[in-house]
């Protein structure tokens, strides 16, 4: 836990910076955001605004965390690991509350979570030993599901009508798309990278 929390520089930071607090606390806000969320068990009152609101705010925070760590020189192990985890229990969660709820289909859930879980898995398995840069594919999709979630939270429909069903509808189906299109454009990258390294290594 030695090292810069908060200041820049060139010397190591500590596993508590502030980038890595606030990751943490992104994570310790999911289950709180899952309770809200069946707690209002589909009634669509107060606790659920609440819920959309806590999610809105916690996925807000995987833009400031990665910005306080690359404009601070925060970056570290830790870091590298937990950012992607908390990141899929908030968004897994909420996907999963909403179809306990019945609001989304299981299959979709399904789908995001095995592409989601699957190449997280991968990247510290299979890609420990180098590092494959986040695509704009990759980028599109991680805001698409952040939205989409985000307007599946909120139940407009009760003030702007049954329209926003639709919208819903259009946008969870946008953030499957890209969900796996982009876990398949991260696999090839690997293969390439992959089969490129195999050429390079001497005999």
């Amino acid at each position: 836990m030695r090292g810069r929390v908060v200041s820049t520089g060139e010397t190591p930071a500590s596993a508590g910076n502030i980038a890595n607090i606030v990751t943490v606390i992104r994570i310790l806000l999911a289950p709180v955001f899952i309770w809200l969320l069946l707690d209002d068990a589909g009634h669509d009152g107060y606790v659920r605004y609440i819920a959309a609101v806590l999610f809105v705010l916690a996925i807000t925070t995987d833009s400031v965390d990665g910005l306080l760590a690359r404009q601070r020189n925060l970056v570290t192990d830790l870091g590298k690991l937990i950012d992607p985890i908390a990141d899929k229990v908030l968004t897994g969660g909420a996907l999963v509350g909403l179809s306990i709820l019945g609001e989304i289909p299981w299959w979709i859930t399904v789908v995001i979570l095995v592409r989601e879980i699957g190449i997280t898995v991968f990247r510290f398995i299979a890609l420990r030993d180098r590092v494959i840069a986040a695509s704009w594919l990759g980028k599109v999709k991680t805001v698409v599901q952040a939205v989409a979630i985000s307007f599946a939270l909120f139940p407009l429909w009760q003030f702007l009508g049954a329209w926003v069903n639709w919208v819903n509808a259009v946008l969870i189906v946008l953030a499957v798309v890209l969900t796996v299109g982009s876990g398949i454009e991260y696999l090839w990258q690997a293969w390439r990278l992959g089969r490129v390294r195999r050429v390079e290594a001497p005999e």
